[in-house]
């Protein structure tokens, strides 16, 4: 197999329809206060690995929790994966931070998350 790889599953965002009920439960189940803390985005840094919470699914419309693969070049990435079969859901953008997310789909309709820091 040719191409990039990645760095592994460190980011996971989970759509919520309460942040506030949310951010107590994962809180507790963390251990840890949220790092950024916003109507918009509730993050938690734990253990290494980044737990989001995205209120009502977020402008990207998550219905289930979406696992995100950190890539050094996330352009690269979504033309290896759309040529293997994988649909582009959403391109790449910029969330701030020069952080680049995108999503793709499998053949199954399985939403795959990338994410690139500059």
């Amino acid at each position: 197999m040719t191409g990039s790889s990645t760095q592994g599953i460190t980011t996971v965002l989970h759509p919520v329809s309460d942040l506030a009920k949310a951010k107590a439960v994962y809180a507790a189940l963390l251990g840890v206060a949220p790092q950024a803390d916003s109507p918009y985005y509730v993050g938690f840094e734990a253990e290494g690995q980044h737990i989001g919470l995205v209120p009502d699914g977020g402008p990207q419309g998550m219905t289930s929790p979406v696992a995100y693969w950190h890539v050094k070049d996330i352009e690269a990435k979504l033309a290896e994966v759309t040529a293997a079969g994988a649909t582009v859901k959403e391109a790449a953008h910029e969330v701030g931070g020069g952080r680049l997310v995108a999503t793709v789909t499998d053949p199954d309709g399985n939403v795959l998350g990338l994410i690139q820091d500059r």
